[in-house]
């Protein structure tokens, strides 16, 4: 029997996972607290993630085990890249497909230099305003429990960094963006305020984080490979120190 606190993760590791759609943060950091825990027959386990990512989106999540949840603050702060697909012609309440569409809108008029123009105009500091179906608090409650009741209520705009904004594809009905912000950036929100500028509407339709900080999704793992990797560092007796 190992010594309590002896364990790798326990001592603290921060790890990068490839989060599938579907999945809410809180699903991925539980199945990983799960994993671990029955691999090498930890009682308890602290296992926290630095940023939550949406669950229609898939990408990289940090997730901190042991010592190092400590870290997470840091981590929280670093800028994101995203590779967003934004559907033109169309809004949902939600501002992506969380909803059905309500409006549709004509795009005809769109071209390629005139999404290049105005997504030049989202460079650098801007004010945002957070969707509604969000986790934002509003007196007290988030802001989705309004939202999901049919209340329309208006979120407070907050301050937001777009470091780079770069047009990836061009087509109609739908474009792909690389974004790299700040924290706190709603790539729905941009997709709602980028229709808005093309006069048209418009709704994130797939979303990926790429990257957070110098973290790459290139090397998180996904949940098969991370199983693999434990099994293998159990039976090699690598996971204590």
């Amino acid at each position: 029997m190992l010594k309590e606190n002896n364990n790798i993760f326990e001592q603290g590791q921060v790890l990068l996972f490839d989060k599938p759609v579907y999945w809410t943060s809180f699903d991925l950091v539980n199945k990983v607290r799960i994993m671990l825990k029955s691999t090498f027959g930890i009682r308890s386990l602290k296992v926290g993630h630095a940023g939550t990512l949406d669950p229609l989106a898939r990408g990289l999540m940090i997730i901190c085990t042991g010592r190092a949840t400590k870290k997470i603050e840091e981590f929280r702060d670093l800028d994101k890249e995203y590779l967003a697909t934004i559907h033109l012609g169309e809004t949902t309440p939600s501002h992506d497909l969380e909803t059905e569409t309500d409006k549709k809108y004509p795009t005809a008029h769109i071209t390629r230099g005139l999404v290049l123009d105005k997504l030049a105009t989202f460079s650098g500091e801007q004010k945002q305003i957070p969707p509604l179906h969000s986790a934002k608090l509003i007196k007290g409650k988030r802001a989705y429990e309004f939202a999901r009741r049919g209340i329309q209520k208006e979120l407070e705009p907050v301050i937001v960094n777009f470091r780079e904004v770069e047009l990836i594809s061009f087509g109609i009905p739908e474009i792909k963006i690389r974004i790299l912000c700040s924290k706190g950036t709603y790539i729905r929100s941009f997709a709602r305020d980028l229709g808005m500028a093309l006069d048209t509407g418009a709704y994130l339709s797939l979303l990926e984080r790429t990257a957070i900080g110098h973290f790459r999704l290139g090397n998180a793992y996904s949940l098969e490979k991370f199983q693999k990797y434990i099994e293998e560092l159990k039976q090699n007796g690598k996971f204590y120190v």
